[in-house]
């Protein structure tokens, strides 16, 4: 794939509250072999560093979890030259100590989601068939998967966290969900029953499309509700949309100011394993 004299080195998916993050904003359109991606992407400058940012859902949140266009917002992220990606994310919580307003930098995930195949949640870009502008997509790769997250990525972001004495959680695993609907009861009983702490629509297949494509990745989960309540504690109840929007929007600027910070504090240079592992899963 050429990228595009690298128009942006870092890639921030979220909603629309970060529209004014961006210094100099410009508009651009991207075709891709997969589609338009979720809407036009902003690129400005954050801290003297050049930004693409794309809100996930659509700038009038048109796309539901199952019908966002993964592959197409990474493929055009990657042809603007993005190394790395910032994925802030709405989660909730499975776990009493991990409370509404909390950060959670996530270490592991798990996919419970399930239309998968040639479609919106198409986890690979490797088919076995050639795919112009996709290096070695005619070929099979087994990726690894074992740390998903990108290691230095995450380290910025908890030494921030520990700096601007935000409530945070160092590692989590995050249990990702088809949607749009929330869970049961017994689902969510479940999922904790596992050991999984936080749980979401979106973040997957976003971070395995990632590393495909070479870029680092970070999960920031912002937790906005104890999912379908906590067992044995009747006085928290079940998730409702409205909830998740009071919690998000009351921590909206801490979101974006955090993310300010993390981009500012990036090194030039990665000195991490993310572009070298799509070398390693070819045969």
């Amino acid at each position: 794939m050429s990228e595009q004299n690298q128009l942006a080195e870092i890639g921030i998916f979220g909603g629309s509250g970060f529209y004014d993050l961006l210094e100099n904003a410009e508009v651009v359109e991207i075709e891709t072999p997969f589609g338009k991606p979720s809407d036009k992407i902003i690129i400005g400058v954050v801290g003297g560093r050049r930004i693409a940012f794309l809100p996930r859902h659509g700038k009038s949140h048109q796309y539901p979890p199952h019908k966002i266009p993964y592959k197409a917002n990474l493929w055009a992220f990657k042809k603007l030259g993005v190394q790395r990606i910032i994925s802030p994310v709405a989660v909730g919580s499975l776990r009493p100590d991990i409370k509404p307003g909390d950060f959670v930098i996530c270490n592991q995930f798990v996919n419970w989601t399930h239309t998968h195949g040639l479609n919106q949640r198409d986890d690979t870009y490797y088919h076995g068939e050639k795919v112009d502008g996709i290096k070695h997509s005619e070929k099979v790769a087994h990726l690894s998967l074992a740390e998903p997250y990108c290691s230095e990525l995450r380290k910025v972001v908890s030494d921030i966290c520990e700096q601007e004495k935000i409530l945070h959680h160092k590692n989590g695993t995050v249990v990702v969900i088809e949607g749009p609907r929330f869970s049961t009861k017994a689902e969510s009983k479940f999922f904790a029953s596992q050991g999984w702490d936080i749980i979401n629509m979106t973040a997957y297949p976003e971070v395995a499309l990632a590393r495909e494509l070479g870029m680092c990745y970070v999960n920031i989960g912002l937790v906005t509700d104890y999912d379908a309540g906590l067992e044995g504690n009747p006085s928290i109840k079940p998730v409702t949309t409205a909830e998740v929007i009071e919690v998000f929007n009351k921590n909206n600027e801490k979101i974006k100011e955090l993310i300010f910070v993390i981009i500012k504090n990036l090194p030039v240079e990665r000195s991490c394993e993310c572009e070298k592992y799509l070398e390693q899963a070819i045969i």
